[in-house]
């Protein structure tokens, strides 16, 4: 049974990904604490890599052990390694060149130029068989029980390269799956599933803008993955909304106080 979501509202993007990058420190933290290590996945797209930008100019990003970290993705565009479309790329320009991380503990999915070339069904299998190395006989669905989930909201609700009505969306048992005829260029993608999103301690959805804020309405009303991924997407222990208030604009009141902008 999926636990129910928590909505944090925020006046604005920037704020927005300000005290989102200030959860996530503490999240980091708190895990490396109490296990040595912290596990986190991330997320592209503008709301990925603001969170990104507001941790490597937080001071308190210092009170993490970046070495200490293991990085994931949660999609990636099935493109050349260097293409700067890639969420790596972003993510390194963003936060990960500039703090000492284990390259070792940083899982990038393949590119199309690795050494399954523009075979994306292979490359989406080699990084299911990465996770399931990582994770332990107690986690889920053969991947690490990731400490933290990121995810961004796409106008069309999609989450990851999980897209409505798209074969992904209705995988029950592959970690990875190889995406072909994505909705948004470019059309080839690899992706995280379902069940793996889902093994997850923590899933937090970031939304922001005016142009969420039909999916993020429509998320919430849960209609259903097929129809809207993002309602399929949540936790074992907590499933986070983190929204600004464009976003949240067509939301029913009750679902959060107005306070908490």
């Amino acid at each position: 049974m999926s636990p129910v979501p928590q909505l944090v509202v925020h006046r604005d993007k920037e704020l927005m990904a300000q005290a989102a990058a200030a959860r996530l420190i503490t999240k980091i933290v708190d895990a490396q604490s109490a296990r040595g290590l912290a596990s986190v996945v991330l997320t592209g797209g503008r709301n990925g890599n603001a969170l990104l930008a507001a941790i490597a100019a937080s001071p308190a990003r210092d009170a993490v052990d970046w070495s200490r970290i293991d990085l994931w993705w949660g999609d990636e565009r099935f493109v050349p390694s260097n293409d700067p479309e890639r969420n790596a790329v972003q993510a390194t320009d963003e936060l990960l060149a500039g703090v000492p991380v284990d390259p070792a503990r940083v899982h990038y999915m393949p590119a199309s130029d690795g050494v399954d070339g523009a075979d994306v069904e292979a490359a989406a299998e080699r990084y299911a068989e990465e996770l399931a190395k990582a994770a332990g006989p107690q986690d889920r669905a053969l991947v690490p029980a990731f400490d933290v989930l990121l995810l961004g909201v796409g106008p069309d609700t999609h989450v990851a390269s999980l897209f409505p009505e798209h074969p992904g969306v209705r995988e029950t048992a592959r970690t990875v799956v190889g995406v072909r005829g994505a909705p948004k260029p470019p059309p080839t993608r690899i992706s995280l599933t379902l069940p793996a999103i889902r093994a997850a301690r923590e899933v937090w959805l970031l939304a922001a803008g005016e142009d969420k804020a039909d999916a993020v309405a429509l998320a919430l009303s849960n209609p259903g993955e097929l129809q809207a991924p993002a309602c399929g997407a949540y936790g074992t222990s907590r499933t986070l909304w983190l929204l600004d208030r464009a976003a949240a604009a067509k939301l029913p009141p009750q679902l959060y106080p107005p306070a908490s902008a």
